[in-house]
């Protein structure tokens, strides 16, 4: 924010989730800190929605030409790995 003012916002939440979060000393430096990790995974292409739009298809398109999605030997995350790189490691 341009002043430097903390904002305040508020959310609705089911009797399920406040019964959850009843034990939880500090809720708001939870939600603070659950909020902040979210979108630190978010997708940086789909922003989240799970969804690519015409154009950020069109984007990928063009982008996966010269990439691919590939499973880790060693952890088993899928990571993304460009055609020159996976090059590299082919020629050793």
């Amino acid at each position: 924010m341009a002043n430097g003012k903390d904002e305040i916002i508020t959310f609705k939440v089911d009797r399920r989730l406040s019964e959850a979060m009843a034990g939880i000393p500090n809720r708001s430096e939870f939600i603070r800190n659950a909020i902040l990790a979210a979108l630190e995974s978010t997708c940086p292409l789909c922003q989240g929605t799970g969804f690519l739009t015409p154009e950020q298809r069109r984007h990928w398109r063009k982008f996966a030409e010269h990439h691919e999605i590939i499973e880790c030997d060693d952890c088993h995350a899928f990571h993304i790995i460009c055609e020159a790189e996976n090059k590299k490691t082919i020629d050793r």
